[in-house]
């Protein structure tokens, strides 16, 4: 597997914060679905994830498939490594 920059691992690991993040204010808004404030949060992390996707997409390829993430020309699905193998 071909080494990436330290930039590569530090945007992985801010998605991996936001996305964990995310999840638990989920959780959290499923039993309290009332706080304004956990939304707004939430809201928020959701935008900034959205940011850190497209940057982390435009530098380094897809995230996801099936639609959820665009592929550059072209097909770049099989590039390597992907999110989940670092």
């Amino acid at each position: 597997m071909k080494q990436m920059p330290k930039e590569y691992y530090e945007l992985l690991e801010q998605l991996q914060a936001v996305d964990f993040a995310l999840v638990d204010l989920t959780l959290y808004l499923d039993t309290h679905p009332q706080d304004y404030q956990a939304i707004q949060q939430f809201n928020q992390l959701a935008q900034k994830r959205k940011h850190l996707k497209k940057q982390y997409e435009t530098l380094y390829g897809p995230l996801q498939q099936y639609g959820n993430s665009y592929s550059n020309y072209p097909w770049n699905w099989d590039d390597t490594p992907w999110p989940w193998q670092v």
